[in-house]
């Protein structure tokens, strides 16, 4: 069976193979950006390319059309016929005017001036030439449809050109991108696992990571030195607190075996040990709070068994209610801190006691889970998580408000889930989810 801190290992190593996805992340915008500007160069070049296309076959095609003109003109001057162009895009057309037209030459464009002219009047573009020599009218038409099928051709080439040279782009990027942050992806792997002491900054590092791997062991050093006071700092409180509240509880306890003390007084030294212990409990639970609260070892514990010490330790302080039910299996058993479960099955029990008011308790586990049920108002219509919140007392009950906390704050440090939830019969559950830290028999 599985520990906490195996637990914890293997969340560790989830956030670990989640973080991957951050450095891809950041590859992925890296190509996207550098080839989002290459894609508009592209298009940029494809489309002036097209362009000087188009003017060059327009440039072609006025040329041929003059030329054509040309020749036809002056062979039919010396030979007496009319010598049209040899092209099948090609047709010529001669009339004196006041004649009629030639078959095939509409009057649109017989009517056309001298020049160069464009037409669509048959469905498709025409180029059409019109010139005067000797009394004679020419008319030279090109029909465009070849030029047009070239010029489709050039596109679909530029198109298809640019579409494989910008996925060419975005894999090459991406691959440049991904050698370039593969150290950061590194550096970043070594910031989340365990190092033993071993600085971040290491020979080979690229200049900009070196500089962030050296703040980093700086803000390391930095933290260590605050968490190395807060625990001086701790440690000496409690030391502090414990000998005066010792001795105040003790001097209260001894007026309490005193017969002639009055009733009034004793019910005064009573209040006295009362507080202290409030006083001492709310202590050591900020001091637990303020510190990091680490599993010691990790060892199987009967859980049935711990779940009946803490509520003896309740009884034993005073603590009634009418009963509690736990259906544990004899032989189920966590691998756990033995302090630290004492001290959260102790707050969950006496929550349930506090707020049940003094009505039978349930304690249940079901698989990996432990429930602690209690009967009480529940927690009405506030959300139940917010109960795990520091200083928070549910209903107006007396308390310091920070059993819950302490019992989050030390799950949290185990690799255990806590949840809090109210009962559709009425009350109060919270949760304790143990992972593979519970089962039956021996860890």
């Amino acid at each position: 069976m599985a520990s906490a801190t195996s637990s914890s290992a293997a969340e560790g190593g989830a956030r670990r193979g989640g973080r991957r996805w951050l450095p891809g992340g950041m590859r992925v915008r890296i190509a996207v950006s550098v080839t989002a500007m290459l894609v508009v160069l592209i298009v940029a070049q494809s489309l002036a390319l097209v362009r000087l296309n188009e003017e060059m076959e327009e440039e072609f095609i006025d040329g041929t059309l003059d030329e054509q003109l040309h020749y036809s003109i002056e062979h039919s001057r010396r030979l007496g016929t009319l010598i049209g162009p040899q092209t099948p895009n090609m047709t010529l057309y001669r009339f004196a005017p006041g004649e009629a037209l030639p078959p095939g030459l509409s009057p649109a464009l017989a009517a056309l001036a001298v020049g160069k002219h464009e037409d669509w009047s048959a469905g498709r573009e025409l180029h059409v030439a019109v010139r005067e020599a000797d009394g004679q009218r020419y008319v030279l038409i090109y029909d465009e449809s070849e030029h047009r099928a070239r010029e489709t051709a050039v596109v679909t080439t530029v198109v298809i050109g640019g579409l494989a040279l910008t996925a060419l782009s975005f894999l090459l990027v991406y691959a440049i991108a991904a050698r370039l942050t593969r150290a950061l992806e590194t550096l970043a792997e070594r910031v989340e696992g365990e190092r033993d002491g071993t600085p971040f900054a290491q020979p080979g590092l690229d200049a900009e990571l070196l500089a962030v791997a050296r703040a980093l062991d700086r803000a390391e050093a930095r933290q260590a030195a605050l968490l190395a006071r807060e625990r001086d700092f701790n440690a000496n409180l409690s030391h502090e607190l414990r000998t005066p509240l010792a001795g105040i509880r003790s001097d209260a306890e001894m007026l309490l075996t005193d017969p002639a003390l009055s009733t009034k007084a004793r019910r005064r030294a009573e209040r006295i040990v009362a507080t202290t212990d409030r006083t001492a409990t709310l202590a050591h639970s900020l001091l637990l709070l303020a510190r990091e609260a680490r599993p010691q070892g990790a060892e199987p514990v009967n859980l049935g068994a711990a779940v009946r010490d803490a509520w003896a330790r309740l009884q034993a302080a005073g603590k009634e209610a009418e009963a509690v039910a736990i259906r544990i299996d004899p032989a189920a058993e966590v691998a756990a801190d033995p302090g630290l479960l004492a001290l959260v099955l102790h707050n969950l029990l006496e929550n349930a006691l506090r707020h049940g008011e003094g009505r039978a308790l349930e304690v249940a586990l079901e698989g990996r889970r432990l429930e602690v049920r209690d009967r009480g108002p529940g927690f009405g219509t506030e959300e139940p998580m917010r109960s795990f919140e520091r200083f928070r007392r549910g209903g107006g009950k007396p308390g310091h408000g920070l059993g819950l906390a302490l019992v989050q704050h030390i799950c949290t440090a185990c690799g255990w889930t806590v949840h809090a939830a109210n009962r559709p019969g009425g009350g109060a559950c919270l949760t304790i989810d143990f992972g593979a830290g519970a089962g039956s028999g021996s860890a």
